[in-house]
């Protein structure tokens, strides 16, 4: 059983209108010992969103009622529980878009269960990670992160910042100076490093609009030409 740290299982919000998914990933899930919840449209996902109160949502985007992008939205504006998308094998669109919303990370369908249920492992390890094995605080020209509670001041003004945005600043603002490589970053926060680079970028921009006083000239998260990001 995968578990908390009170003990309880780790849930998945498992978002999917095509019932033959829903039975795959249900199984494939419960099998890796997480508490499963599975819905079949927009509406249902977001009641289930706050009777479940799931640790981790896996999300359609071409759901009935409300599409996953709405359901995103709507979820990001109260919660940063992380958040993988399912999408088409060609909509790039819908990928970006996604990304944009908050989402933490996409899968294109048709997928391999293995893969899905690796990155799903791979975001609860981090999620549970005891605070007593990094440094609580840090502190740079105004901006304080305190790691246990995942809370980010600018200038005393608290900053939300979706799961992924927060891990993407703890990996370069606890190495600064470091310079890392795209694809080190994608296998430091996502888990592995083969997928579109792209994905940093987008989430990087994001970040960036709600950390730096200026997006366009940044203080804390510079562009290593070629390479990829560094804090400073």
């Amino acid at each position: 059983m995968v578990q908390g740290t009170q003990g309880a299982a780790r849930k998945v919000l498992l978002v999917d209108d095509e019932p033959s998914i829903q039975k795959m990933l249900v199984h494939a899930l419960e099998r890796e010992g997480f508490e499963v919840r599975a819905v079949g449209d927009g509406e249902e996902a977001l009641e289930a969103f706050t009777t479940f109160e799931p640790h981790m949502i896996i999300l359609d985007i071409m759901l009935p009622k409300m599409d996953g992008t709405e359901v995103c939205r709507r979820i990001r504006t109260t919660s940063d529980v992380p958040i993988i998308m399912l999408t088409a094998k060609d909509d790039e669109i819908d990928r970006v878009v996604g990304l944009e919303l908050g989402a933490d990370d996409y899968v294109t369908k048709p997928f391999a269960v293995r893969e899905l249920v690796a990155r799903v492992r791979a975001i609860m390890r981090r999620v549970s990670v005891p605070a007593g094995q990094r440094q609580d605080d840090l502190s740079y020209d105004g901006m304080k992160i305190n790691l246990p509670t995942r809370r980010v001041l600018l200038d005393d003004r608290e900053v939300d910042l979706t799961y992924t945005e927060f891990e993407l600043l703890i990996t370069l603002a606890t190495n600064p100076g470091r310079v890392f490589a795209r694809g080190t970053l994608l296998a430091r926060v996502w888990g592995d490093e083969y997928r579109d680079e792209r994905t940093v970028d987008v989430h990087i921009r994001h970040l960036r609009e709600k950390i730096e006083r200026d997006p366009r000239n940044p203080e804390f998260i510079h562009t290593a030409r070629g390479v990829g990001y560094v804090f400073r």
